[in-house]
């Protein structure tokens, strides 16, 4: 079993930054590809960035060059590095496994982009 935890989570101004993580329990993590998805209000969650369990990934046409997500398996966390932030990039953001699981669901952690 998997347990993940998101924070980094805030309030920034269009075209700051913010760095989130994931912090995973359970030796499996090291195997699973992992992804970051997002739920604005009144949308469908949707998956932004992917990383396999050897380190490649992939993102979403709405943030790939701004966002990089990396994992450190030694310390079993999932980070996402956002650049350029947008209003619309305002959601709960969660980490899950790539496909999610629905037991691994978290609380997420609420990005908010306005000036």
């Amino acid at each position: 079993q998997v347990q993940l935890v998101e924070s980094g989570g805030g309030l920034v101004q269009p075209g700051g930054s913010l760095r989130l993580s994931c912090a995973a329990s359970g030796s499996s993590f090291r195997i699973y590809d992992m992804g970051w998805y997002r739920q604005a209000p009144g949308k469908q969650r949707e998956l932004v960035a992917s990383i396999t369990s050897g380190g490649r990934t992939n993102y979403s046409d709405s943030v790939k060059g701004r966002f990089t997500i990396s994992r450190n398996n030694a310390k079993i966390t999932v980070y996402l590095q956002m650049n350029s932030l947008k209003p619309e990039d305002t959601a709960v953001y969660y980490c899950n496994t790539k496909p999610p699981r629905a037991g691994y669901w978290g609380q997420g952690t609420q990005v908010t982009v306005s000036s």
